[in-house]
């Protein structure tokens, strides 16, 4: 399953708004910094689908707040 997902980082709170069946919107507390956004990301992802954090993959946009993620669903 392939979502596309905006980033919001440097937020009060986390939390995922889902606007569709592929769009989702992260906030997120963690800043853009060496990546920690990302990993933020990951673990929210991880806990909303639940599912393991090795079974999300950045497919791009690892570098910018507009991404497209793959999940492995098995």
């Amino acid at each position: 399953m392939r979502i596309f997902v905006t980033v919001k980082p440097g937020k009060r709170e986390d939390k995922i708004v889902k606007i569709d069946n592929n769009h989702y919107v992260v906030y997120t507390k963690a800043k853009p910094i060496d990546g920690k956004a990302n990993t933020a990301v990951i673990s929210l992802l991880s806990k909303y689908f639940i599912i393991l954090k090795s079974c999300i993959i950045f497919r791009s946009g690892q570098k910018s707040r507009t991404k497209i993620i793959e999940i492995k669903v098995d």
